[in-house]
C-alpha cells in the first residue's frame, strides 16, 4: 500500500464567497437543503454510519457535525488556513474528527483509507478536476463511493442566474464529463429558507454580481427559493476484472 507522500501543493483557486465572507456563508448554509432531500439522496447511496468519512472542501466545517454524528471518522479537507481555523474550532473535542489543510488534488491521507469522499459545491466542477478524481479515488477503499454535489446550472431558477454571470458555464457538458468519468447523476430539488428577506438578499449578494443578485432578489418572493442540484456518485469496484 503506498501512503501519502508530501509533494509541491497544487495551485488553489480562491473560493469567491466563504473565503471572504465566512459569516455570511454560514447563513447561506444554514438555509440550504430546507427539506433534507440531498442528505436522504446521500444516504441512500453511501451511509456513512460507522464508516470512514472525507469531505473535501470542508470550508469552516458546515457539514462535518452531521457526519460525525454517525461516522466512525471523519476528516474534513481545506485548502485555505482561516477557514481550517473555523473548522477546527467548530469540531473541537468531537472525537474522531480531524480538520487538514491540503487541496482535493493532494490528500494527506493513506491509500484505501475512506469508505465515502463527500464534496459539496467544492473543486469538482467539471473538466479540469481529474487530478482530484484520481486522488479521491486513490484513497477509497474497494466498494467505497465519492460523492460530488454541485448546483444544477440547467435547473431555473438558480441555474438561469448561474449562466447569467458566467455563461460560459455548459451544463450539458458538464453531464458529459461526469458521465465518461462514469458517475450515476440524479437530480434533487430542494428549498433554501431564510428567516428574513434581508439575510436572502445578503447571500444572494454574495453569489451573482450585483445585476444579477438584483435580478434575482426580484424574481424571489418571500422568504423561500427553489434549488436544483446534481448529485454524481461513483463506486470503487470491489473486485479486479479478469482481462
Amino acid at each position: 500500500m503506498r501512503a501519502w507522500r508530501k509533494a509541491a501543493r497544487p495551485q488553489v483557486t480562491p473560493s469567491p464567497n466563504i473565503w471572504h465572507w465566512p459569516e455570511l456563508f454560514e447563513t447561506e448554509n444554514r438555509a440550504q437543503d430546507a427539506t433534507g432531500a440531498l442528505w436522504d439522496a446521500l444516504r441512500e447511496r453511501c451511509d456513512w454510519a460507522g464508516r470512514d468519512v472525507v469531505d473535501i472542501g470542508c470550508g469552516d466545517g458546515f457539514h462535518l457535525p452531521l457526519f460525525a454524528a454517525e461516522a466512525r471518522t471523519v476528516i474534513g479537507i481545506e485548502p485555505h488556513q482561516p477557514l481550517v481555523e473555523r473548522a477546527r474550532h467548530r469540531m473541537a473535542g468531537t472525537p474522531g474528527v480531524d480538520v487538514r489543510q491540503a487541496p482535493a488534488q493532494q490528500l494527506p491521507l493513506a491509500d484505501a483509507s475512506a469508505d465515502l469522499v463527500h464534496a459539496r459545491t467544492a473543486y469538482f466542477f467539471g473538466p479540469g478536476c481529474e487530478p482530484g478524481l484520481a486522488e479521491a479515488e486513490r484513497v477509497l477503499r474497494p466498494g467505497g463511493v465519492i460523492a460530488i454535489v454541485d448546483l444544477d446550472a440547467g435547473r431555473p431558477p438558480y441555474g438561469d442566474w448561474m449562466r447569467a454571470d458566467a455563461p460560459q458555464i455548459d451544463p450539458a457538458a458538464i453531464e458529459s464529463f461526469f458521465q465518461r468519468h462514469d458517475f450515476d447523476s440524479t437530480s434533487v430539488d430542494t428549498e433554501w429558507r431564510f428567516d428574513d428577506r434581508a439575510s436572502l438578499e445578503a447571500v444572494l449578494g454574495i453569489e451573482f454580481s450585483a445585476k444579477v443578485a438584483a435580478r434575482a432578489a426580484r424574481e424571489t418572493p418571500g422568504c423561500t427559493l427553489p434549488v436544483g442540484y446534481r448529485l454524481r456518485t461513483r463506486r470503487k469496484p470491489t473486485t479486479l476484472l479478469a482481462p
